[in-house]
C-alpha cells in the first residue's frame, strides 16, 4: 500500500472592525500554539494561510511569530499560501480587484518570507468557474475546494484534479471537511487510524485538511492540545506522508479534469443553524439586503474611483480602501459574526467612504442629486451628494437607506434586521397605526430575541396585525418631482382601499442643503373620516448604545440628564443624539409637538463555528418612533415637517 499523502493546512483570518483584544485572543489560543508545536516536529510539513489583514497585525504586534515562520519556510517545513490580501469574496469583486488583491498578498509574502506563493486558498472556498483565469494570470498554480464540490463534479474527494476556463488551467485540491469535524471530536491518533483503514491499497490518496478546532479532552491549555495533536501525527510517519501542496502539484500522476458548480462553502456556524453547507455566493445578496447594500456601495465607489484621471497614486490609494470593504465577512455569516456583526459592516463602510473622499480630493465638488439604479433592483434610487452628507432614497417606502457623514466616514444607516420578509430598517419608514395602539405594542422593537432561528420581534418586523396597521414603508411610492437645481425630490403614495387606512394619500418631499435634511409630509384623506397614529419611524445606527458612546437629550426640556433607550418621551419638539465616539451631533426636530419612543434594536449574532459557536446579542441601531395622533375628515389634509441636522 502506498503512503497516504496528507496535506495539513492552517487557515486563520479576522476581518477589519474586530477589536485588538480579539486578535490577541486568536493569537494566544490558535496561532502561537499551532506554530510553536509544529516547530518541534520538523518532519511534519504544513501549508499556512493567513489573511493579509491578520499578517499585518502580527507583524506589528508579534514579530517573533514571523521569525518562526521564516525559519520553517527556509527549512521547507511550511509553505505559505496566497490569496486576496483582505480575504475578499472573490466571485463578487471586479476582475481588476481580484488581480490587485492577490498581487498585494503575493508581494507581501515574498518580502516577508523570501518566496512567492505558488498556490492560494480562496475565502470560504467560494468558487465560480471564471476564477480560473485570474488565478492563473496571478501566478497561482493551485487552490482548494471542499470535497463535496468534487462529488458534485463526479469525482471522489481524495485526489486533486485539473480545471479549466478560457484555455487557462489550475489544479484543485479537495479539502476533506468531514475530517475537520472528526479532529474536533476525538484524538488525532484515532482519526488517522480510521483513515488508514478506509483508504484503498494501490490508490494514490491525497488528503487535505484545514482543522479549525482540535479535540482538547479535559485540558484547557491550547499549548498542550496542539502538542498532543502533533505527537499523534508523528506516530504515523511510516504510513502517512505529511507533505505540502507544491510537491503534490509537481509529482502527481495524471490528475483528472473537472468543472465545478459555483458555490460558497459554509461550515456549521452554530448549533442547528438552518443554513445549507453550500450556497451560491451571490445568493447572500438576496438573503441579506445589508450585504447587497455594501456590494452596491462597493461597485458605485469603484465607478467614482475609476473617474480619477492623471493621479495614479491617489487612484491606487482609493482602490486599496475599496479592497478593505471586499472582505467576505460582510457578505455572509462567518465565525467572526460576518454580516451579522455591527463593527465588521461599519469597517467596510468606513473604507468605502474613505475611497469616496479620496475621489473627491483636489476636485471642485458640486452638490448633486443623481437618479441611479444603485442597488441593481431595476428601479432608480435617488442619491443626494453634498459636501459632508450623502443621503440615498429608494422608491419602496420613499425612505432613506443610506446616510453618510463624510467628515467621519460613517454611515448612520448601516442597520441590520432578520426580518422574515427581507425588508431593511431605514429612516422615515412610515406606519399608520390604530389610535388605540398600546405602548407595549409600540415598544416591541425593544425585545431581544436570542434564538438565531428567529428574527427579533417588533412591529416593523413581524406586523402584529396586518389587518390593522398600514406599513407604508413596504409600499412603492411614485416619483412625483425631481428638482436637481434645488436638490429636491418628491414622492406620492396613492390610496389603496384594500389596506387599513387605505383612504389616505401621502406626498413626501426630501431636500438636502449642506448639513440639513428636510422631509415634508402631506397626508390627505380620500376616504371616510379617520383617526390614526402617524409613526414615521427613523433608525440611526451608532457605533454603540452604551452611555460612554451615545447620549440622547430632549431639546425642549430643561433637564440636562440624558434619557435612556426604551424610554417614552411626551410633548417634545426635538431630540438630540450625541455620538461621543465620532464626535458628531444629530438633531431631529419637527414643526409641531409629538411623543416618541426610543429603543435599541439588537439581534442575535453567531460567533464561532460548530459546537464551539456562541450566540451574542448585538446592538444594530437605535430606533426613534415619533408618534403623532391625527384626525382627518374626508378631503382634509395634514402637513408635518422634519429636519435632521448633522454636525461635528
Amino acid at each position: 500500500m502506498e503512503k497516504i499523502s496528507f496535506i495539513l493546512g492552517s487557515h486563520n483570518h479576522l476581518p477589519p472592525g474586530i477589536d485588538d483584544d480579539e486578535y490577541e485572543r486568536t493569537y494566544r489560543k490558535k496561532l502561537k500554539p499551532f506554530i510553536s508545536a509544529l516547530y518541534k516536529f520538523p518532519r511534519i510539513q504544513a501549508a499556512l494561510h493567513y489573511s493579509g489583514i491578520l499578517l499585518h497585525w502580527m507583524e506589528r504586534s508579534h514579530p517573533e511569530f514571523f521569525m518562526l515562520i521564516e525559519e520553517m519556510t527556509s527549512r521547507k517545513q511550511v509553505e505559505m499560501l496566497g490569496g486576496g490580501f483582505y480575504e475578499p469574496m472573490m466571485p463578487l469583486i471586479p476582475l481588476a480587484d481580484k488581480l490587485g488583491q492577490i498581487e498585494l498578498l503575493t508581494t507581501y509574502l515574498r518580502k516577508q518570507f523570501g518566496k512567492r506563493p505558488q498556490g492560494c486558498r480562496l475565502s470560504a472556498l467560494a468558487w465560480e468557474q471564471n476564477l480560473v483565469a485570474p488565478l492563473y494570470n496571478s501566478g497561482m498554480l493551485y487552490t482548494f475546494l471542499d470535497e463535496d464540490q468534487f462529488l458534485l463534479a463526479g469525482l471522489s474527494g481524495d485526489s486533486p484534479c485539473i480545471t479549466e476556463d478560457q484555455g487557462k488551467t489550475i489544479k484543485i485540491f479537495p479539502v476533506v471537511r468531514s475530517l475537520n469535524s472528526l479532529f474536533a471530536q476525538k484524538r488525532a491518533e484515532a482519526v488517522l487510524e480510521d483513515l488508514i483503514l478506509q483508504k484503498i491499497a494501490g490508490k494514490e490518496n491525497v488528503i487535505c485538511v484545514f482543522p479549525d478546532v482540535l479535540f482538547a479532552g479535559e485540558t484547557e491549555s491550547p499549548d498542550f492540545t496542539y502538542q498532543l495533536f502533533f505527537e499523534d501525527l508523528s506516530r504515523f510517519e511510516s504510513s502517512i506522508n505529511f507533505t505540502i501542496p507544491s510537491k503534490i502539484y509537481h509529482n502527481f500522476k495524471q490528475p483528472p479534469k473537472a468543472y465545478f458548480p459555483g458555490s460558497l462553502s459554509l461550515d456549521a456556524l452554530s448549533k442547528g443553524t438552518p443554513i445549507p453547507k453550500y450556497e451560491p455566493s451571490r445568493q447572500f445578496l438576496t438573503k441579506y439586503l445589508e450585504a447587497n447594500c455594501i456590494y452596491s456601495k462597493m461597485l458605485f465607489t469603484g465607478l467614482l474611483t475609476n473617474q480619477l484621471k492623471g493621479d495614479k497614486s491617489r487612484k491606487r490609494t482609493a482602490r486599496e480602501e475599496i479592497w478593505k470593504a471586499q472582505v467576505y465577512d460582510v457578505f455572509c455569516p462567518s465565525v467572526s459574526g460576518g454580516v451579522y456583526h455591527h463593527a465588521v459592516r461599519k469597517a467596510a463602510y468606513r473604507a468605502l467612504l474613505e475611497a469616496e473622499k479620496i475621489s473627491r480630493e483636489n476636485e471642485n465638488f458640486t452638490p448633486s442629486l443623481l437618479a441611479f439604479d444603485f442597488d441593481m433592483d431595476g428601479k432608480e434610487e435617488f442619491l443626494f451628494q453634498e459636501e459632508y452628507i450623502n443621503c440615498y432614497i429608494k422608491h419602496q417606502g420613499a425612505s432613506v437607506f443610506e446616510l453618510d457623514y463624510l467628515p467621519k466616514t460613517f454611515n448612520y444607516l448601516d442597520t441590520f434586521t432578520l426580518s422574515p420578509d427581507g425588508s431593511r430598517r431605514t429612516a422615515f419608514y412610515d406606519v399608520l397605526a390604530p389610535k388605540e395602539t398600546s405602548l407595549e405594542t409600540l415598544l416591541m422593537d425593544a425585545t431581544v430575541e436570542t434564538d438565531i432561528h428567529k428574527a427579533e420581534t417588533g412591529f416593523l418586523e413581524t406586523h402584529p396585525d396586518k389587518h390593522k396597521f398600514r406599513f407604508c414603508g413596504k409600499e412603492n411610492f411614485e416619483m412625483q418631482e425631481v428638482d436637481k437645481s434645488h436638490g429636491r425630490v418628491a414622492f406620492h403614495l396613492s390610496s389603496n382601499t384594500e389596506l387599513p387606512f387605505g383612504g389616505m394619500e401621502m406626498e413626501k418631499t426630501f431636500q438636502l442643503k449642506k448639513d440639513v435634511l428636510t422631509v415634508h409630509y402631506s397626508l390627505e384623506n380620500r376616504g371616510p373620516d379617520v383617526e390614526f397614529l402617524f409613526i414615521p419611524s427613523i433608525d440611526i445606527s451608532f457605533s454603540r448604545d452604551d452611555a460612554a458612546s451615545l447620549r440622547i437629550f430632549k431639546l425642549n426640556d430643561e433637564m440636562k440628564d440624558p434619557i435612556n433607550s426604551g424610554e417614552a418621551l411626551f410633548h417634545v419638539q426635538g431630540i438630540k443624539f450625541q455620538d461621543i465616539e465620532n464626535e458628531v451631533v444629530i438633531v431631529i426636530t419637527i414643526d409641531t409637538f409629538f411623543d416618541a419612543y426610543i429603543t435599541s434594536v439588537k439581534t442575535p449574532c453567531p460567533l464561532g463555528s460548530g459546537d464551539a459557536a456562541d450566540i451574542a446579542v448585538m446592538y444594530q441601531s437605535t430606533n426613534i418612533a415619533p408618534i403623532k395622533p391625527i384626525s382627518l375628515e374626508t378631503g382634509k389634509r395634514f402637513e408635518i415637517e422634519f429636519k435632521l441636522r448633522m454636525y461635528h
